[in-house]
């Protein structure tokens, strides 16, 4: 039985998730649909990206994604279809599969090239709906479009390194459900810049000089609990994606706050690694 993701910025209120889990269901009445998210910043193609990156892999093979974040067709915006890691994604050709090639090659690109067959000014309920049941009837990419090498990168995805080997500059690219503030740099490319050197981070006036490998290491459990007063804690860790991430203890946007409401960080804004001398 195939097995379809969705990933939108549709949001809840419109109708547009449920369309396009009826068009599908209307073409696979015993398909699996799963909403990964729908509560996608608009257009924002980086935090999609993480999002997919980080979901992807927790299903079967052979899983169909359908990713519908600023895919409005246009001369800068094609449509394609990639096979990667034995899985299938659908969506526009604006970056939002770089990150996850850059890490594993795509089996094959295509870019699609049904829209002469297809009316539509909704092309995630009729265009990306129409591939995926192809897909999963067993259909072969070649046949919804052209084979392509190269797909569209995300702009400032990566880190950046200075001259002298001595600082990472980053960027926030999504803040989470607590308000936890997700970097692009990930534990492997720290660590291969570090080289056992100490270091701070800097985000906006904040600084911090430890990276705990789960939120609950920042806290000295050894006084007493009515002493500690650990709601509300800046910390800093390498989260369950190994992305460096700051966060508070306990967070809540509502109630003791968040990394991102505490600190004003928000979606592109800079964090600084300095690596101290030895």
């Amino acid at each position: 039985m195939a097995i379809i993701t969705l990933t939108t910025d549709f949001g809840e209120k419109d109708h547009f998730a449920g369309a396009i889990k009826g068009a599908i269901y209307s073409e696979l009445p015993d398909v699996r649909i799963v909403d990964i998210s729908h509560s996608v910043q608009p257009f924002n193609v980086p935090e999609a990206a993480y999002i997919i990156q980080n979901a992807y892999s927790s299903f079967p093979k052979g899983t169909i994604h359908v990713i519908g974040i600023d895919s409005e067709l246009n001369p800068e915006n094609k449509h394609i279809a990639v096979k990667l890691d034995d899985h299938y994604f659908i969506c526009a050709n604006n970056g939002i599969m770089s990150m996850i090639c850059s890490e594993i090659a795509p089996q094959k690109i295509v870019e699609i090239n049904i829209h002469d067959r297809v009316a539509t000014s909704f092309p995630v309920l009729d265009v990306f709906v129409n591939v995926a049941c192809h897909i999963a009837r067993g259909g072969t990419l070649e046949v919804i479009g052209k084979l392509i090498q190269t797909i569209k990168p995300i702009k400032n995805l990566n880190p950046f390194v200075n001259d002298e080997k001595n600082q990472i500059i980053g960027s926030v690219i999504y803040i989470d459900n607590y308000g936890n503030v997700i970097t692009n740099i990930k534990r492997q490319f720290f660590e291969s810049v570090q080289k056992t050197r100490t270091y701070e981070i800097s985000a906006r006036s904040y600084k911090f000089k430890n990276i705990f490998d789960k939120y609950s290491d920042a806290i000295n459990f050894e006084i007493p609990e009515e002493k500690r007063y650990d709601e509300g804690k800046g910390l800093v860790v390498f989260n369950s994606s190994g992305y460096l991430e700051i966060a508070v203890y306990k967070s809540d946007n509502y109630t003791v706050g968040s990394a991102s409401t505490l600190m004003g960080l928000k979606v592109m804004d800079t964090v600084t690694v300095n690596f101290l001398k030895t």
